[in-house]
């Protein structure tokens, strides 16, 4: 399952319909081993294509070299189809090269970038294997709980 806050499925939202008639596309970044989908990085689809996306390999060094620097990774990887319904095509499936990611697809063909619903979808690709998964949007993403410090009480039948 996807968790999304509501600001960040707003924010894939709004991208999806500003770049119709062209495929948008970008990532949510989080903590490296996480699944937490926090940080959301808009990318220019270089192809600049209703039926394509590709990020600028420039954008994407750079990308890649931020998320290490800031021990992230691609929790979310997204685009939008403008002409067909959210779901991989062969391409896409081609493509996908992140086992741990969930792509999002976002369908703006019934209404374009004007006001009106999308079909907001998710899947996990793993070696060709397309499996649909169940979004959830909440208000905010639950804090996060640290590990144990080395210094805590522990069992007090220990002490």
């Amino acid at each position: 399952m996807l968790i999304l806050d509501r600001s960040t499925y707003d924010g894939i939202v709004a991208h999806a319909k500003r770049d119709h008639p062209d495929e948008a596309c970008g990532i949510v970044a989080g903590p490296e081993g996480t699944d937490r989908a926090e940080r959301l990085v808009e990318m220019v689809n270089a192809a600049g294509s209703p039926t394509f996306y590709e990020f600028d390999s420039a954008d994407l060094l750079r990308l890649y070299r931020d998320l290490d620097d800031r021990d992230e990774e691609p929790v979310v990887i997204y685009h939008s189809h403008t002409a067909t319904e959210a779901y991989p095509s062969r391409t896409d499936i081609g493509l996908a090269n992140e086992p741990g990611a969930h792509y999002v697809l976002v369908s703006t063909r019934e209404h374009g970038n004007n006001d009106g619903p999308v079909e907001f979808r998710s899947y996990r690709i793993v070696d060709g294997e397309v499996t649909e998964e169940d979004v959830t949007v909440v208000d905010s993403l639950p804090a996060t709980t640290s590990p144990a410090s080395p210094t805590s009480q522990g069992d007090p039948d220990d002490r």
